[in-house]
């Protein structure tokens, strides 16, 4: 019994070397193969980076020093003058508000008919559904100018032309918010809305209860790019409005541009002054995004 025994401890000795060699070839072979994506990920965040740091530093030169020669990318006496000007020469405060009631009223309208539209479109079979999916595909292959001269007679005939809601009801219904939402929820598996269909759940039970909580990642990743589309939309809203306590942000800033000469340190200002709140929008909510579980709750 003892010769049979011992090979036993020994072989189970020797092997034991080659399992802790494994994870660390993986470990190294790993980190070998990321570091050609990471290299280029950084190379292109440098090449996006780079044009807006020059943007935001040329904010802080004077007027004098833009166009100096030769080019500096540093400021040689920073100043906030440009800042002041702008917030002085147009009413940012009230473009804040305007622009936040449409931003926020509309990202709340977009999510919601989008989640709505995009649970419809996935889980209903129906050959009208899915005439009326491509229908909405369709709208985008139109570029948008093409649509602003017959939306602006609908808008007007309506009586809502110089208003907030003309400029928030044509925005609800968009064509990326419904299709990822209708890819989202075709990842869904089927059973698992049937077995909420046998326990007594009702549809609404169901949407409500399962499907938007699952929908989170999507719900946060939608609101910030709703909130980012309207915050600079500039051509809507500049047609719909010509009452200047109704100005958004994108239609202040072009108000303070002269007609026969701009000065170009006060526009920078005011351009870096309206993207504060999309930064601190995607600073509190990206990590929300980031660190969602899409998957959650969902068993194979």
């Amino acid at each position: 019994m003892t010769t049979t025994d011992m090979p036993r401890p020994l072989d189970a000795d020797a092997k034991r070397p080659a399992a802790k060699k494994r994870p660390r070839r993986a470990a190294g072979g790993g980190f070998r193969r990321a570091i050609a994506p990471t290299t280029l990920l950084w190379i292109m965040a440098c090449l996006y980076g780079f044009p807006v740091l020059w943007f935001i530093l040329s904010s802080l030169k004077p007027s004098s020093d833009l166009f100096s020669y030769p080019l500096t990318l540093v400021p040689h006496n920073p100043t906030l003058s440009g800042f002041k000007a702008a917030w002085d020469s147009a009413n940012f405060s009230q473009y804040f508000i305007n622009t936040a009631i449409v931003c926020v009223i509309t990202t709340i309208l977009t999510v919601g008919v989008s989640c709505c539209t995009g649970y419809a479109l996935a889980k209903y079979d129906n050959r009208w559904l899915k005439a009326f999916f491509i229908c909405i595909l369709a709208t985008t292959m139109l570029p948008s100018e093409v649509m602003l001269a017959p939306e602006f007679l609908v808008v007007r005939n309506l009586g809502l032309y110089n208003s907030f809601a003309g400029i928030i009801l044509p925005a609800v219904l968009t064509a990326t918010g419904c299709f990822m939402f209708r890819q989202f929820f075709l990842t869904v598996p089927d059973e698992l809305v049937e077995a909420a269909r046998i326990d007594g759940a009702r549809e609404l039970a169901i949407f409500a209860r399962i499907m938007v909580p699952l929908s989170r990642p999507i719900m946060l990743t939608l609101a910030i790019l709703s909130f980012q589309w309207r915050w600079n939309d500039y051509i809507w809203p500049l047609l719909m409005l010509n009452d200047p306590n109704k100005f958004t942000v994108q239609i202040g800033i072009q108000s303070i541009v002269g007609a026969q000469n701009i000065n170009w340190s006060v526009l920078l200002g005011a351009s870096v002054i309206s993207m504060i709140p999309l930064i601190l929008v995607f600073l509190v909510f990206q990590r929300y995004v980031m660190g969602a579980d899409i998957n959650a709750g969902l068993k194979d």
